[in-house]
């Protein structure tokens, strides 16, 4: 068996370790060992795993491996804010990010190369699209981050306490990966993160949004940016397919399935210079978000080459966070953290290829894939 046909354990979740381990015909708490070595530990050698036995150590060596990503460079803003980016099998990188704010520390994971949902605001949309991750190319960003800490963190180091789907790409778009790294997140063999501190942010993939609800328990971002369709369809692409009463929907059901007691979606407004920060959206998006359990979270842009768009003005950003909060809405403004190093929200670019041709084939797949999932469900 080649190292290329290898299982890599590292993209593995409990039940998935579990049927590895009983089809080579070994018992289940061997998953309970190795989850432990690899995620605990960060252990990347079965030699390393000194409580499994000398035979077995040699049998996972033959059809096993624990290989996250390739760090090819590591940077660190003067704000404290740590950004790598991470070498890919096939071509391409992606960057992740963490954020150190006092007691607690958020990675910012990605879970593509590139975005095919080409928001007009954002620069790892402007790179185009290449390919999904795998679910080892996810947790990795976190298995590696803890790994550049060490096992016993120096004093001033911060642990990972959060973890943010905000990175290069949809997770919804590529959900099942997704789906299987934040269950390694959130297992106590994993990496024990709580369900109200892992945040999936998308743009508004409303089926997947439905399926998430059941099947994982997690906070919920949307990637909001406009308080009306004319204006989202031209700074989100895909509110062509889910428009804002069908998303506006959709994060009410949200809101009644999971089982947070504080059960608050996220509402991520980036702010652009006489685009939508004027009192009439302020006013629009009072009343779009009327009777849902939302915060607001305003977003300065962050610039980058020919994005075409300029961060509001100051006082605007103030008197919309004020016109909100005076209106019902809970609304904070982010700090932006990172910018020396490219490292702010909207500025992740990683490195993608053969980006044209690529990513029109994928968009063309989002809405054949969301339509035929619509279709599903209206039948079912």
């Amino acid at each position: 068996m080649t190292a290329q046909q290898k299982v890599n354990l590292l993209g593995l979740d409990r039940p998935q370790m579990e049927e590895f381990f009983l089809n080579m015909g070994e018992k289940k708490f061997r998953a309970q060992q190795v989850l432990k070595w690899i995620h605990h530990h960060q252990a990347d050698s079965f030699e390393q795993m000194t409580d499994v036995g000398k035979a077995l150590r040699q049998k996972l060596s033959e059809v096993a491996e624990i290989r996250g990503p390739e760090v090819t460079h590591e940077s660190i803003s003067r704000d404290g804010t740590r950004k790598w980016v991470f070498e890919l099998d096939n071509g391409g990188a992606v960057e992740t990010v963490f954020i150190p704010d006092g007691r607690r520390g958020t990675l910012c994971v990605s879970s593509q190369v590139g975005c095919a949902v080409d928001c007009s605001f954002c620069s790892t949309g402007k790179q185009g699209f290449q390919r999904d991750m795998t679910s080892a190319e996810i947790i990795g960003q976190v298995w590696q981050a803890s790994r550049s800490f060490g096992p016993r963190r120096n004093l001033g180091e911060h642990p990972i306490t959060n973890v943010v789907m905000m990175g290069m790409g949809e997770p919804l778009l590529n959900y099942d990966k997704v789906l299987t790294a934040m269950r390694i997140m959130k297992d106590d063999l994993g990496y024990g993160i709580g369900k109200k501190r892992i945040t999936l942010s998308t743009s508004g993939v409303v089926p997947r949004m439905d399926q998430l609800s059941q099947d994982l328990d997690v906070a919920l971002a949307v990637s909001l940016h406009a308080p009306n369709d004319e204006l989202r369809n031209q700074l989100v692409p895909l509110n062509r397919k889910y428009p804002l009463k069908e998303l506006m929907a959709a994060c009410k059901r949200y809101t009644k399935n999971i089982s947070h007691k504080h059960n608050t979606i996220t509402m991520e407004y980036v702010m652009l210079r006489d685009v939508n920060d004027k009192p009439e959206h302020a006013r629009q998006l009072v009343k779009l978000l009327n009777g849902i359990p939302v915060k607001v979270n305003l977003i300065p842009f962050n610039p980058f080459p020919h994005a075409g768009y300029e961060r509001s003005r100051k006082s605007d950003i103030l008197e919309f966070h004020k016109y909100l909060n005076d209106n019902g809405l809970l609304t904070t403004v982010r700090t932006t953290r990172g910018d020396d190093i490219d490292a702010a929200c909207g500025q992740l670019v990683g490195q993608v290829q053969d980006r044209t041709r690529r990513s029109e084939r994928w968009k063309q797949s989002i809405f054949h894939r969301s339509e035929h999932t619509d279709n599903n469900t209206a039948q079912a």
